[in-house]
């Protein structure tokens, strides 16, 4: 069991966040234990079709067998929501001694895998090669497997952490925690993870709490080293939603929306067009489709630029997803 003491200092900087580079770590776990993750099945296949060997062999190295991750590639997040490379940046400035330190614990009791045995060389050389490959890897990776779904994946841990914050607001902490996973329990000011490797309390002294969704995490995720500050990944709601496919746009519905002029016009800029091109093809004047692209500019559903003496018109990201062209 893994402890932290939260005095009322503590309580009251009790922060939410989302961390990219925590997707990226507890994604390799759902690589590396694919029982424990059934959710994310076609999304592993797909990454493991694309990965390269040498890139799979190392990123299974940065998870122990008992699919500990190193903290040091678990920051705690200093914003509501880093950016990936603001994240790698903490990780490349983290001193040889504690990225050692790290990674043995991870594999601790089993020996280091072979793509870290560098870590043991003498000087500090070797370790600075390593993290350099390190993170390009993890960037490498996080192209190819969690960015094209991270606006996705953001509006889940989102509305995680709407919910959560709403659970805080109406009953407090207990409430709060109570809800969280049936291994974390909230008593006398003590938040009790069970079920953990690890056997220590941590002192908040101030420090406050970070609490992080994660789609990847099949139960809560404190930091492993009673040193770091507290922090607690936990599993996010919603993680069931993720991969369900887009409903089919209701055409009928848009029309209802926008009325069949617009909606008509709307789907004709799928190619750039200039209002009288527009206003020949609807057998309409250029005038009223000037006033149907005027408010379909407004609403941001198409976008506007100036070729020449023309201004052509373009559905916007937006207007695609509505037209059901995107």
């Amino acid at each position: 069991m893994i402890s932290f003491l939260l005095d009322v200092d503590d309580l009251a900087d009790t922060r939410f966040a989302i961390s990219p580079l925590r997707e990226v770590m507890g994604s390799l776990r759902a690589l590396r234990a694919p029982a424990l993750f059934p959710l994310h099945t076609s999304w592993r296949r797909s990454v493991l079709d694309r990965l390269a060997p040498a890139d799979a062999r190392l990123l299974r190295a940065l998870v122990g067998q008992n699919l500990t991750l190193p903290d040091f590639l678990t920051p705690r997040p200093t914003t509501f929501a880093p950016a990936l490379e603001d994240q790698l940046a903490v990780v490349r400035a983290t001193p040889p001694d504690l990225v050692r330190r790290d990674l043995l614990t991870t594999h601790a009791p089993h020996p280091l895998p072979d793509a870290l045995r560098q870590i043991t060389a003498p000087g500090d050389a070797p370790m600075a090669e390593l993290m350099e490959e390190l993170c390009e890897l993890l960037l490498r990776y996080w192209e190819l497997a969690i960015r094209p779904d991270w606006p996705r994946m953001r509006l889940v841990l989102e509305a995680d952490i709407t919910h959560r914050a709403r659970q805080l607001a109406t009953g407090g902490a207990h409430l709060l925690f109570s809800d969280l996973h049936r291994n974390v329990r909230w008593r006398d000011g003590v938040l009790r993870v069970d079920q953990m490797i690890g056997r220590h309390e941590v002192d908040g002294s101030g420090r406050g709490l970070r609490l992080v969704p994660s789609l990847f995490a099949h139960k809560p995720a404190p930091p492993v080293s009673a040193e770091e500050p507290p922090m607690l990944a936990y599993p996010s709601r919603g993680a069931a939603t993720l991969w369900e496919p887009e409903p089919e746009p209701d055409t009928s519905a848009l029309t209802a929306l926008l009325g069949a002029p617009r909606t008509t016009v709307l789907r004709l800029l799928a190619e750039p067009l200039p209002t009288v091109e527009l206003a020949r093809r609807l057998g309409v004047t250029p005038s009223a489709v000037s006033q149907h692209l005027k408010v379909l500019h407004a609403t941001g559903l198409v976008t506007r630029a100036r070729d020449g003496r023309r201004v052509l018109y373009r559905r916007t990201e937006l207007g695609d997803r509505l037209a059901g062209r995107g």
